[in-house]
């Protein structure tokens, strides 16, 4: 069959959201990323960006891009690490990024995605078995697709799962020739909740493996200096594999692994996705870094940060709208009813100057829609009771979809639902989220 009537008939189930292009996908902002931006010619509050301490427009970074891009070229240098993509920058940069989160090493990758999902392939080989969380990020779950060997899913954030499939894996496992990866998330980005750590950690003390952490949405925010859920948890030590972007809290381009000198040595060499792409330029580098040193000698950006994540949270809560249990500052806002139900909310709130966007299956079950909100440093204590406001007006426009107890029954992603997904893969389909 010719490729382009097989993909007329093969329509992903993303791919049949397209006639709502620049209404659910696609939307253009406008301005520089901050607390407010214009969407269709007007001002409104946004709550999309996941610019956690307010960097992605500082002032100094713009301005060391600028001076790095005129001196040398905004693609500098244009190779991969590997060959002659080497500067000082960059070793002076992972030498701080592995001071920061306590890890003996560290290794720069040009994208998060790519980066992790090629670090899962790197690590493992078809006498390895991976374990991963039912709603870790496609990025990983990427990575666990390209796996040849045995591979078994846990159900999100249940330790008595997966100690069960670690009991599972050992049976058919062969410790003379293979290991055993256990990948999770430190925040899991769709619904802002934490792993449960020290409880997972805990396990390494009763079974052999190694523990994967992407915490990208953890990284800068928790911590009691910011370097992320393994210090929250106090577990820096026990962390095998920790992985993190600049994307969100440090505002810039790329990612870094960190771990032993050992195992970043052997990715350095392993990680297609790096030795066969170009290096993250200096133009992105320097500002990053420079982001990471504001991050570690400003902590009132992270107080603000929690502030405002307290403050949106509670006023949500108090009104009875159904947002999980957030431990940070991701906020889902659940609502309950078809595609078209929640592009009314959605259409209400940015009729009323509040801008987000809407999540739809397979991100989240069938039935439910979120409105994913994160409030960020740059929020004023103005934008937060605005859209406060508005909500308190669309909860008695629509109850039946905003508020608890109104048929808000809790939906169960069974690991047989996350396993048909894909057949053999045990790829998730209704936990999906993105970054």
């Amino acid at each position: 069959m010719n490729l382009s009537k097989k993909l007329k008939l093969r329509v992903s189930e993303i791919q049949r959201y397209q006639d709502y292009r620049g209404l659910l996908h696609h939307m253009e902002l406008n301005g520089e990323i901050s607390n407010r931006m214009t969407f269709d010619n007007k001002e409104t509050v946004v709550w999309c960006v996941n610019d956690y301490l307010g960097l992605m427009n500082n002032k100094e970074s713009k301005q060391l891009a600028a001076e790095v891009s005129l001196k040398y070229g905004s693609a500098y240098p244009h190779a991969t690490r590997a060959t002659f993509g080497e500067t000082k920058f960059h070793r002076e940069f992972e030498e701080e990024l592995a001071d920061f989160v306590n890890q003996e090493s560290a290794y720069l990758l040009n994208l998060g995605y790519a980066g992790i999902c090629s670090i899962v392939d790197a690590l493992t080989d078809r006498h390895d078995t991976i374990i991963y969380d039912q709603a870790i990020h496609a990025c990983s779950i990427d990575g666990v697709r390209l796996h040849n060997g045995r591979k078994f899913c846990f159900k999100h954030n249940s330790v008595a799962h997966l100690e069960t499939q670690i009991k599972r894996a050992l049976k058919r496992h062969d410790p003379e020739t293979g290991s055993i990866l256990v990948i999770i998330d430190g925040v899991y980005s769709m619904h802002g909740e934490q792993a449960p750590l020290k409880e997972i950690v805990a396990l390494k003390k009763k079974y052999d493996f190694c523990l994967l952490v992407d915490d990208s949405h953890g990284f800068g925010v928790l911590g009691h200096s910011g370097a992320g859920a393994a210090q929250e948890h106090d577990v820096e030590d026990e962390v095998d594999i920790y992985v993190a972007t600049f994307t969100k809290a440090i505002g810039s381009l790329g990612a870094f692994v960190a771990g032993n000198k050992t195992i970043i040595d052997y990715l350095r060499y392993n990680t297609r996705s790096q030795i066969f792409s170009r290096t993250i330029p200096l133009s992105q580098l320097l500002p990053a870094q420079n982001n990471l040193r504001v991050l570690r000698k400003e902590p009132g950006r992270r107080i603000k940060l929690w502030n405002n994540t307290i403050r949106f949270q509670n006023g949500l809560k108090k009104m009875g709208i159904n947002i999980g249990e957030p431990e940070s500052p991701v906020t889902p806002i659940r609502i309950i009813g078809s595609i078209d139900e929640g592009v009314e909310v959605l259409l209400d709130l940015r009729n009323n100057g509040v801008f987000s966007y809407l999540v739809c299956y397979p991100v989240v079950p069938k039935g439910t829609c979120l409105i994913r909100m994160v409030p960020t440093y740059n929020h004023t204590t103005q934008d937060i009771d605005h859209t406060l406001n508005v909500f308190k007006k669309l909860t008695k426009k629509y109850p039946e979809r905003l508020l608890k107890n109104h048929g808000d029954e809790k939906v169960v992603v069974s690991i047989k639902q996350t396993e048909k997904q894909d057949k053999g893969l045990l790829i998730r389909s209704a936990t999906q989220g993105g970054k």
